[in-house]
Formats: C-alpha cells, structure tokens, sequence
C-alpha cells in the first residue's frame, strides 16, 4: 500500500496576513517615533539658542552693570533676526552684601502658555559702590 503524503508548499492566506498585520504594527510604531525624535530635537535645538543667548545677553550686562542700576528695574526686549522668536527679560534683586546685586537673565520662546524659558543667575557688583 501506498500512502500519499502531502506536502503543503508556500503560505495560506492566514499567515500572510497576520504577518502582514505584525508589519503594519511596526510601521506605524517606528512613524510614531519617529515624528517625536523630531519634536524633542527642535526642543532641544531652541533649549539651546535661548541658553546662548541668554549668555550673550548675560555677558553684556555684566559689563554695563558698572553705569548704576537703579533697583528693581526690569528691562525686557526681543532679539533681533534670526531669533525674533526668543524674547528675554533682565532684572537684578539685593544681596546681603550692599555691593553686589543678583542679576536674572530670562530668555523665554513660543507661546506664554508652555511656558518655555531658559533663566541664568549671576552676581554682580552694583556701580557707584
């Protein structure tokens, strides 16, 4: 007697879709990854430009710090082009050395409501001391 054997050759329709479906899942994920790697390099990129210019404007103000600051002054401005988009904000507070102020640089970017800024604290001497 003779028994036939069968051998199935290739792949039924149920397991090319359900592969099918674990690819699409994939897809998808790595899309969804991919367009947030996006979104945190340009937070991460405007982090960036508002610290430095934060530091510029840090530095400028150390040097002009020396013509008397009047207290509680507060000057705010936005940069010129290209970063018209960060605005920034200085104001200098007492210390319990009558000499040295505490100066705060605010360097802040998109909308009010995120809330996004970069703040730097420096001490320097007040003018006229």
């Amino acid at each position: 007697m003779r028994f036939k054997t069968e051998c199935s050759k290739g792949f039924s329709l149920l397991e090319v879709m359900i592969a099918l479906a674990i690819v699409a899942i994939a897809l998808v994920t790595l899309l969804g990854l991919s367009n947030r790697t996006v979104l945190v390099h340009d937070r991460i990129q405007n982090l960036t430009r508002a610290t430095l210019l934060a530091q510029q404007l840090m530095s400028e103000q150390e040097v002009q710090v020396a013509n008397a600051v009047a207290m509680g002054e507060t000057r705010e401005g936005v940069f010129d082009e290209p970063f018209s988009g960060f605005r920034w904000r200085i104001y200098f507070e007492d210390t319990m050395i009558p000499q040295v102020l505490q100066m705060h640089v605010q360097v802040s970017w998109g909308r009010a409501q995120h809330n996004e800024q970069v703040e730097l604290i420096s001490f320097v001497t007040a003018g006229g001391h």
